[in-house]
């Protein structure tokens, strides 16, 4: 389960706004806001939703590390 705390850093990584990490998921902007405001795991999104989150992130090069950080892929 990824965490607010992992959106957040991972859209830094790559230099993402919320819109336009909302656009490469295909969710709400509000949406985006709404879960980056929750502290810690996000165990109120649907599986859907992080799954598009999480997707979108990876494929612009970020690794999700066991719960507890983000760092960019090797290339």
């Amino acid at each position: 389960m990824i965490s607010s705390e992992q959106v957040r850093a991972a859209r830094a990584l790559v230099r993402w706004d919320q819109s336009k990490l909302a656009a490469e998921a295909g969710v709400s902007v509000e949406t985006i806001k709404r879960l980056e405001k929750m502290d810690g795991p996000l165990l109120a999104a649907t599986g859907t939703t992080l799954s598009k989150i999480q997707t979108a992130l990876e494929a612009a090069g970020v690794e999700f590390i066991d719960g507890t950080g983000v760092k960019l892929k090797q290339r």
